[in-house]
């Protein structure tokens, strides 16, 4: 999803057929993706048309720019003639979605543009967004009242078949290509209701939770784990790792609904879409999975007569977990896939033999601002104080899927909140508000106050959802699977752990803050989020998300506990770690680097003697060095310092040598030792120097660990090579941190950021001390436990050759025998 901005201004005169050959080619050759998208708009975003002059006795006239009046019906039937162009020639009527006819953020971006320049009808992307039905379209730039009124859902009509909205005429189709030019104005019926999109959107509800009515009678289904499974939404993020648990924790043959033309590219979407979060599709997994052409927006999934009867009788469960994800969407362009969609499943569930149905809903269902609590039972949201059409349309799913259960569907809801990445693959679903919010924070520096973040790992949402699945005696209930929580202290701890000094404003000091920057610097990456906080809507969602109560499971937890899954841990950073490198790797997240200005430093001076390779060290040479860090994301992930500073030595020059660029490793290599078992790694320094002269020498040093009591002298003493650029060492020799300067410049020395507070400075000292000693003290034990082992025999080694002593004693027992016989 690309979500669209508010236009504003005039419309500047340019030549349009010269922008016409323009556009097309940024529109055909141009890269794909946010940045794609972001230059689109940026191109073809059109402004917001000047007021219209009304008369009060005949409503709106012409535009002032000596465009046609439009009449609804005319410029419905040339919104259908240029979108029809756009969508491939596909027929299509005036109340027909475009969305669902197929069209992309992208070809909405086009259907702008295309109008603006053609018809001089200038819409903006909310408006198509908000409602792409063509007819809804015209209404809009008209700017008239209403040339229809609601469907109602006849008592009659066959059940769950979608409906058409109906208009006083029949539906008008046109040929792609075809021009519609006015032949006279047309003035709006002023006896006609006005457009208003917030009682539509109930009116709509109200009929669909009707449909439920209409579901047939059934029982309960056997309460025996499902061998068979329906599921919707594999090629998705969360319906993608479902799909993998089903496999690997039941016997389950999984049945993926997927849209597409034919098998093969059904399954070509499913495998491509496992594929982009890093999920297999193997041999084994095409064995135990049906790929299934069909589209949750058509009556019946879009399957034969044939298809579904089968599926009624030999299914065991059916799990739901497709959703148009959007949010700036509306109710009417949202309802087929998550309302009318999910009643299909309901009573394909409920044909047949009786299956439960396990419905992936959404904490979104409590997206009311200023609501109380947000238990697993608690009363969802009043749907008239939802302001996004996603969460209407995720309300309307659950409450048509209650009034099922009254007619004996086993239905069960699963509700997620934000769902993050995977804690291992890194995996991340870059549509997700906590992503857009996350990337926005790690640029900027500065979050949104908020009460709790409900939000879990993918992995874990999907582990337990899929044991649910497949535990009859869970079935039919509400379950949060929201993880626990995240609380603003925590967040911002994470955050100056990780050496990111974030600041907290106000959410609504936050939101013109983010827009403001947005608009200053735009940032492809972040036009995602920039397009949903510009939309009143996408507001309403992060402001609902943001200022929401913490989400409680306890029915969840004692689940879990049950039957020893995985407990609800907080996602802290180190368990986002994996989805921060990737995210970052994509440009949405950018992670502490050596370029910052330093998180922690401190000096650290050396003193010894060097001389040739293979000759007594005999010159003097002093180190003069800086050591920082640019966070703890820098030690925990690379386990490197970053050096600064001065060498002093004669013999590589006579003037001190400056430190362009310099590492050191922390145990490198996880301690293993350098030669046979005696020397272990404790520090591994890399310098690259330059002389007066300009020159460029390498230096490296090792400081190392043995068996001994010496802590405190291999701690502090560094053996060096040296020489120049490009060639190998041509000097050698030992260093030593003197023992006064040590403690004086290596802890009591240590300095923190100033613009952190004394606070974050303290945490910041307490955290480096800590990690650094135990590294340290780990690496100078290491040898020492190596050597009691070699003592007691207990290295593995030792036991192998146990071992093979016992295996000669039994082949020589077997030879005399065979000798003795």
């Amino acid at each position: 999803m690309t979500p669209s901005p508010d236009a504003g201004g005039d419309a500047p005169a340019r030549n349009h057929e010269l922008d016409r050959q323009h556009e097309g080619e940024l529109l055909e050759g141009g890269a794909r993706g946010s940045a794609a998208i972001a230059g689109l708009l940026a191109r073809f975003q059109p402004p917001a048309p000047p007021p219209l002059p009304a008369d009060s006795a005949n409503g709106p006239v012409a535009p002032a720019d000596g465009a046609p009046a439009w009449g609804l019906e005319q410029l419905a039937k040339a919104i259908v003639s240029k979108a029809a162009t756009l969508l491939g020639g596909k027929e299509i009527d005036t109340e027909t979605d475009l969305f669902d006819a197929g069209a992309t953020s992208v070809d909405a971006v086009r259907l702008v543009a295309v109008l603006d320049r053609d018809l001089n009808v200038r819409l903006s992307l909310d408006d198509v967004f908000a409602d792409a039905r063509p007819r809804r379209l015209a209404q809009r730039w008209l700017g008239g009242p209403a040339r229809r009124t609601l469907a109602e859902a006849p008592a009659t009509a066959k059940a769950l078949e979608l409906p058409v909205a109906s208009a006083p005429s029949a539906p008008t189709t046109a040929s792609p290509g075809t021009d519609l030019v006015p032949a006279e104005p047309v003035a709006p019926d002023e006896t006609l209701p006005a457009l208003d999109d917030h009682a539509e959107d109930l009116a709509l509800i109200t009929a669909d939770l009707a449909r439920a009515d209409l579901l047939p009678w059934c029982g309960d289904p056997e309460p025996v784990p499902p061998r068979r499974v329906l599921m919707t939404g594999a090629n998705g993020f969360l319906g993608g790792h479902m799909l993998l648990d089903l496999l690997r924790h039941s016997d389950a043959h999984v049945v993926c609904l997927v849209r597409g033309d034919s098998v093969q590219d059904a399954e070509r979407r499913l495998a491509e879409g496992l594929a982009s979060f890093s999920l297999p599709w193997s041999a084994e997994i095409r064995r135990r999975v049906t790929v299934l052409p069909g589209d949750l927006r058509r009556p019946r999934l879009g399957l034969t007569d044939e298809q579904w009867h089968l599926l009624a009788d030999e299914l065991d469960a059916v799990v739901s977990v497709a959703a148009a994800v959007d949010f700036l969407r509306g109710y009417p362009s949202l309802r087929r896939t998550n309302v009318l969609g999910v009643l299909s499943l309901a009573e394909l569930a409920m044909t047949g033999r009786p299956k439960p149905l396990h419905h992936i809903s959404s904490i979104a269902v409590f997206n009311e601002i200023g609501i109380a609590s947000m238990g697993e039972d608690d009363p969802v949201a009043h749907v008239d104080r939802l302001a996004a059409g996603y969460d209407k349309s995720k309300w309307a799913a659950e409450a048509a899927l209650r009034r099922a259960r009254d007619r004996g569907l086993k239905a069960t809801f699963l509700r997620p909140g934000g769902i993050v990445g995977h804690t291992r693959t890194g995996a991340y679903n870059p549509h997700d508000i906590n992503t857009g919010l996350f990337s926005a924070i790690s640029r900027y520096r500065v979050a949104p106050k908020i009460n709790y973040s409900n939000s879990a790992p993918v992995d874990w949402v999907s582990r337990v959802a899929t044991a649910v699945i497949c535990e009859p005696s869970g079935w039919g209930q509400n379950y949060h699977l929201t993880g626990r929580p995240d609380t603003l202290t925590e967040m911002v701890r994470d955050q100056e752990l990780g050496g990111l000094n974030v600041r907290v404003m106000p959410w609504d000091v936050w939101l013109k803050d983010f827009l403001d920057r947005c608009e200053t610097d735009p940032v492809p990456e972040l036009e995602f989020m920039a397009r949903v906080l510009r939309n009143p809507a996408g507001q309403k969602i992060v402001e609902a998300s943001v200022t929401a109560p913490m989400a409680t499971g306890d029915r969840t937890e004692a689940f879990v506990a049950r039957h020893k899954l995985p407990p609800p841990a907080r996602v802290d950073a180190q368990a986002r770690l994996k989805s921060y490198e990737r995210m970052a790797r994509d440009g949405l997240v950018i992670l502490p680097s050596r370029d910052d200005p330093p998180y922690l430093w401190f000096r650290e001076t050396m003193r010894g003697k060097v001389g040739p390779v293979d000759a007594k060290p005999d010159t003097r040479c002093t180190f003069a060095l800086t050591l920082s860090i640019a966070s703890m994301y820098q030690l925990v992930q690379h386990r490197t310092i970053d050096v600064r500073g001065t060498v002093s030595c004669p013999l590589l020059h006579a003037e001190p040598l400056t430190v362009d660029d310099g590492e050191i490793w922390v145990r490198p290599h996880e301690g293993v030792p350098h030669r046979h078992s005696l020397d272990h790694p404790l520090l591994r320094y890399r310098l690259a120097l330059r002389d007066a002269d300009g020159n460029g020498w390498w230096l490296e040093g090792w400081k190392t660990a043995r068996a001994r009591f010496d802590y405190m002298q291999q701690a502090r003493t560094l053996t060096i090579r040296a020489g120049r650029e490009g060639e190998p060492a041509s000097l050698a020799g030992t260093m030593k941190v003197p023992k006064k300067s040590y403690k004086r410049e290596q802890i009591d020395g240590i300095r923190v950021n100033p613009e952190l507070s004394m606070r974050e400075q303290r945490i910041a000292k307490f955290t480096w001390l800590g990690w650094f000693s135990t590294q340290l003290g780990q690496g100078l034990l290491e040898p020492t436990l190596r050597a009691g082992a070699e003592l007691l025999d207990l290295r593995p080694d030792a036991i192998d050759r146990d071992k093979d002593r016992y295996q000669a004693k039994l082949t020589k027992w077997e030879k005399d025998r065979k000798h003795l016989r």
